[in-house]
């Protein structure tokens, strides 16, 4: 059985060498490609794929988490792969979290990348090591774990908003702003806003 992929990469270099890779076997074939998010919603709509590979870096506009989301919503939707460069906390579960069955770096060999698309078109998960890592250490970690909006203020701080834009970014009080930071520089064993940024760094919880 020949196995229809679309590539999701908003860098056509990137789009040739995968695509020249998946079409030196005989069981793969592209279908379609895009180089953002709708228009990864509407190739799979046209070319009815049986597995996405989707990058999460889509430039500007909506990521590919968000267009894994939609694609997932579709109706009998294919199974979506991430092949990336982040291997983030955060990026992994907010992407399986969107409805990625497999999540694979790009720095993957050929052959991970094939059994990658072989498994999750069978429903079964692909998972680059480091990943699976991550995963693994989060399941076993004694430490209270980052709430969504925890990692979302954490990013922001990375960005070097100061209280009063952070509020404004999220939409609460400034009191209520305070309150996720004390949160956070608990759970990390920090004491300052730099010292969190660099921790959730270090722990791969954000990406910088």
């Amino acid at each position: 059985m020949t196995l229809r992929i679309v590539l999701v990469d908003d860098h056509p270099v990137v789009r040739a060498g995968v695509r020249a890779l998946l079409e030196s076997r005989d069981d793969l074939v592209v279908v379609g490609e895009a180089s953002n998010a709708a228009d990864a919603v509407q190739a799979v709509e046209a070319a009815r794929p049986d597995v996405v590979l989707m990058d999460l870096s889509l430039g500007d506009g909506e990521g590919g988490i968000a267009a894994t989301g939609r694609i997932r919503a579709l109706p009998d939707p294919p199974a979506v792969l991430v092949l990336t460069t982040y291997d983030s906390e955060s990026d992994i579960l907010r992407a399986l979290d969107a409805g990625a069955a497999g999540y694979l770096l790009k720095d993957s060999p050929p052959d991970q990348l094939f059994a990658g698309i072989q498994a999750v078109f069978r429903g079964e998960p692909a998972l680059a090591p480091s990943v699976a890592a991550v995963l693994m250490r989060r399941a076993a970690s004694p430490e209270p774990r980052m709430t969504e909006r925890e990692v979302e203020v954490l990013e922001l701080l990375a960005d070097g908003l100061g209280n009063r834009e952070l509020a404004k970014a999220l939409f609460v009080s400034e009191a209520t702003v305070k309150s996720h930071l004390s949160h956070i520089y608990g759970k990390l064993g920090v004491d300052t806003r730099a010292g969190a940024v660099a921790a959730a760094i270090e722990q791969r919880i954000i990406r910088r």
